[in-house]
């Protein structure tokens, strides 16, 4: 008789095959978001160690004419290594009024200096854009 049960046969529906795939899905898984977060953790790692060679301030700047302005710069760095540090100055209404590169010197691991920096205008505002290695 029929006790209202339903009989599957085993090997054709098997529930141990259905637990291994899933068991091989979730290692794979758990292997690809480990690897995963190990490349993003090196990439990381690298792209910080790489740009962390000069690092530029400015810790303030004065106009001194209509001509110029007098930007402080001070620039940590590698001892041994050159680079340029990019000045903008700018007018009231935000137009550029200057630009210049100034040369950062090898020797030392700490720059300290006051540039003064040409305008076409007279500037209000100056701003460091970046400094960079091996210009």
């Amino acid at each position: 008789m029929d006790s209202g049960r339903t009989t599957v046969a085993p090997a054709r529906y098997g529930k141990r095959g259905d637990r291994e795939a899933d068991r091989r899905l979730r290692i794979t898984g758990l292997v690809c978001g480990a690897l995963g977060l190990a490349l993003v953790g090196w990439m990381g790692v690298s792209y910080v160690s790489k740009g962390s060679v000069m690092n530029g301030l400015m810790p303030g700047f004065q106009v001194v004419s209509a001509e110029a302005i007098q930007v402080q710069l001070s620039v940590l760095k590698d001892d041994g290594t050159a680079g340029v540090c990019t000045v903008r100055a700018q007018s009231e209404d935000g137009g550029v009024v200057g630009l210049h590169d100034f040369p950062i010197p090898a020797a030392g691991s700490r720059y300290d200096e006051v540039v003064t920096l040409r305008t076409t205008a007279r500037a209000t505002a100056a701003e460091l854009l970046g400094c960079a290695p091996g210009k």
